[in-house]
């Protein structure tokens, strides 16, 4: 199962991190084509988790030439215990991007990649952060799996039939 270098939308890439730029992120440097405010906190815990040339490791959120937040998932696809394979996703933007619908667009098209491959993606939402659970929404993230050991809620969005 892999995954694009480089997804593309209407209005973003997605390319995935090279080890550099994770390494920088990771200590909170900044680059030029990065927005002043990114990479976040969320940025910065996503790069422990960074593994070069992971097809399914984070990626920046870039509209036009400017890099807005990242998005990605934890680590390749495992088998769940209904033996479909699933990975979790997370993202974030940088707080200027919010409301213009980037992370809705950026998760659709992540979305269609995981389709074609047959993998379930579950999201961890904190309950408070309403415009997240709206996204999610938005995406067909329907299954609701209560909350994780951080209280926040797990969300899963089932496979499209056919």
């Amino acid at each position: 199962m892999t995954l694009p270098e480089v997804v593309v939308t209407e209005r973003l890439r997605l390319p995935l991190w090279s080890p550099d730029e994770a390494a920088d992120i990771l200590d909170g440097r900044h680059r030029p084509g990065w927005h002043r405010d990114y990479p976040r906190q969320d940025d910065r815990d996503a790069a422990t988790m960074y593994r070069a040339g992971d097809p399914w490791g984070p990626r920046h959120v870039v509209r036009g030439t400017t890099a807005l937040g990242s998005i990605g998932f934890f680590g390749p696809p495992e088998e769940a215990a209904d033996g479909v394979p699933e990975t979790e996703v997370g993202y974030g933007l940088v707080d200027e991007a919010h409301g213009w619908g980037f992370a809705t667009e950026a998760l659709r098209a992540l979305l269609v990649e995981t389709d074609r491959e047959g993998v379930r993606i579950r999201a961890s939402v904190e309950p408070a952060n309403a415009a997240s659970i709206r996204v999610l929404a938005k995406c067909g993230f329907t299954e609701l799996r209560g909350s994780n050991e951080d209280g926040h809620l797990v969300m899963a969005r089932p496979l499209p039939a056919g």
